[in-house]
């Protein structure tokens, strides 16, 4: 099975500094939603990997975190594109939870759902809290300079073997 796992804003849609707290914020960057087709027509899963503290710091609900994610699942299937999966984590970084990126909790939860090891498998994020979790578990780190992107590879100090590229599309060329 051929795995990719994606961060949301601002590798899937724009991101905000005030949080993505409604259907109606959600709004995907150009060619993305594309570059997921691309990958499910070359037979890779697309699983979402994303924190969402917005929830514990009451900024939205989880029945609208829902409707976020509905609108996305909606909008891809409109390009004929499919996210088999998004986890992600509610948590506050004060909570201390696992789950959270740059810990490693959520994409170990993804490998067992998925029985598979994480070795070799692209994770594309655009901060190093994404990157990070990747590279403990022997993933592919992929920096998209969508979203806080740009200043992240400004930087520097990304983790050895960080390919950088300008956005979603451009990852999915090179994979396939």
């Amino acid at each position: 099975m051929k795995l990719i796992i994606l961060d949301r804003d601002g590798v899937i849609n724009q991101d905000s500094d005030q949080f993505i707290k409604s259907p109606a914020e959600w709004q995907p960057l150009p060619g993305s939603l594309e570059a997921i087709a691309r990958l499910n027509q070359a037979e890779y899963r697309v699983v979402v990997a994303t924190n969402q503290s917005g929830v514990a710091r009451g900024l939205f609900d989880m029945p609208t975190l829902n409707a976020i994610h509905n609108k996305m699942h909606k909008a891809c299937a409109l390009v004929g594109a499919r996210i088999d999966a998004v986890f992600f984590c509610p948590h506050t970084a004060e909570s201390h939870c696992d789950c959270r990126k740059p810990k490693t909790g959520m994409l170990e939860e993804i490998a067992a759902r998925y029985n598979v090891s994480l070795s070799g498998v692209p994770v594309v994020g655009d901060s190093l809290r994404d990157l990070l979790p990747a590279v403990a578990l022997g993933a592919l780190p992929y920096l998209v300079l969508t979203g806080k992107g740009t200043k992240t590879y400004a930087a520097g100090e990304l983790p050895e073997g960080t390919r950088v590229f300008p956005d979603l599309a451009a990852v999915a060329a090179a994979l396939l």
